[in-house]
């Protein structure tokens, strides 16, 4: 696993022998842990600042908006990787444990390395079912990262290919009454408009039940300074960005425990259907690691998510089959099409590419396609002489007959054909002792 800050660090208590030669550059890995010791105590000592690097009162001149871009961070996207944004709260931590177990790499967005010492306890602590496998713990990325500052975001996002958003307010700081705006709106906004400059694949973004209703319960948890309105400006955003997306609207997760699977089924409905229920963290965030592992089955859809005791248990897959799509999936382009066949046939590829012809025929000379006869009139049989065609002569058009010549030509068109000679069907004519069967002619009474 490797830390890396998006910031301008200011790093205290470091010893200078052990950075030296370390180019600071934004998004450029400074401490590589090794797999005993992922988060050191040396990390505690880490403070950051905006406009400068120091290393024991050794200032290193780095400008605000001068962000480099790692040459390692900069590539084709890697299908197999996830930049999971909220990474330490309640959906998000869990959400990044799901995807590693699927066998994602993961990049986590955090804003601060020492808060996610618990998520790398928490992966660490996940097994691994067979023996000699990668570590979970090897296969995330610690990427620190301010939503809220737009420049940070393209650097942080490298070459993932898919981009999870678990960020909301916190509950905790009720006061602050720009929360809501700036993160459940601006900062998904600014994470948005990052994942489609990067042209990511994917796009899965969680909100709430109601961001799209008014009345109850909208309206009371709107008193939290708006959050539903200011949710629903991000679903607007992430909607005209064009990027394939998927958002996942859950009900209330405060209660629900990890252990509420076991008695309560996770359902699926389409927009704007729900107006409350419960779901636990857990639970959305198998959802949200099944929608990036099967991205055709969650493609341009919003689902509200609850689970209720009554509802039976299926399937990730049957549950998103119901939900319709709003954007068709588009098919890949012709180009893209001749390339999977070739990689797919290097054979034919090889020969296609070296000019062999692909048809039987060519090889062998007897074999001929089948061909149809041409059909030609009764006139013009007496013209087939042993099975020889006369080449065909070309008729000369209207304005090339010399006009002597038309009077004829007038008149062999509207001469009166001949009819054509019929062969009697009837067996009776070849027979003449054979007489059909007649009735009796009915005689007038006497």
């Amino acid at each position: 696993m490797e830390l890396r800050c998006v910031q301008s660090p200011t790093l205290s208590g470091v010893p200078r022998n052990a950075l030296s030669g370390i180019p600071y550059s934004c998004c450029r890995t400074i401490v590589s842990c090794p797999l005993d010791k992922r988060i050191s105590s040396g990390a505690t000592r880490f403070m950051y600042s905006d406009s400068r690097v120091r290393v024991k009162g050794t200032a290193i001149e780095k400008s605000k908006a001068n962000y480099i871009v790692s040459s390692s961070d900069v590539g084709p996207k890697d299908d197999n990787l996830v930049f999971v944004a909220g990474a330490t709260g309640k959906v998000g931590s869990r959400t990044v444990r799901e995807l590693l177990k699927l066998g994602f790499k993961v990049r986590a967005g955090v804003r601060s390395v020492q808060r996610a010492a618990s998520l790398v306890e928490s992966v660490k602590n996940l097994k691994v079912e067979n023996e000699g496998e990668t570590q979970y713990v090897d296969m995330l990325e610690l990427v620190e990262c301010d939503l809220e500052r737009a420049d940070q975001i393209s650097t942080a996002l490298g070459n993932s290919s898919t981009v999870v958003c678990c960020i909301g307010a916190s509950e905790k700081e009720i006061l602050d009454t720009t929360g809501p705006y700036r993160i459940d709106y601006k900062a998904t906004e600014n994470l948005i408009g990052a994942a489609t400059s990067a042209k990511v694949s994917h796009f899965i973004l969680v909100t709430s039940l109601g961001t799209n209703k008014v009345g109850f319960p909208a309206a009371i948890l709107n008193l939290f300074w708006g959050v539903l309105i200011w949710k629903r400006k991000a679903e607007e955003a992430l909607l005209a960005s064009g990027i394939p997306y998927t958002i996942v609207r859950p009900g209330g997760m405060e209660r629900p425990t990890d252990s509420f699977k076991e008695t309560h089924n996770i359902t699926l409905s389409t927009e704007d259907t729900l107006f409350g229920g419960l779901v636990s963290n857990l639970q959305v965030a198998e959802l949200l690691a099944f929608m990036a592992k099967n991205r055709s089955l969650s493609y341009c859809k919003v689902v509200e998510v609850v689970a209720e005791t009554t509802a039976p248990l299926l399937p990730f897959e049957d549950l998103l089959n119901k939900i319709p799509s709003n954007r068709e999936l588009s098919p890949p382009k012709s180009s893209e099409k001749i390339a999977a066949v070739s990689e797919s046939t290097p054979e034919l590829a090889k020969a296609t590419s070296a000019g062999i012809p692909q048809s039987p025929y060519v090889c062998y000379e007897d074999l001929k396609p089948p061909t149809s006869p041409t059909p030609t009139t009764g006139s013009k049989l007496s013209n087939f002489t042993n099975n020889n065609v006369p080449a065909a002569t070309p008729s000369p058009s209207p304005t090339e007959v010399d006009s002597s010549e038309r009077p004829e030509i007038l008149r062999e068109a509207t001469a009166p054909k001949e009819p054509k000679s019929t062969q009697p069907s009837s067996p009776y004519i070849k027979y003449h002792d054979l007489k059909p069967p007649s009735s009796p002619s009915p005689s007038a009474p006497i």
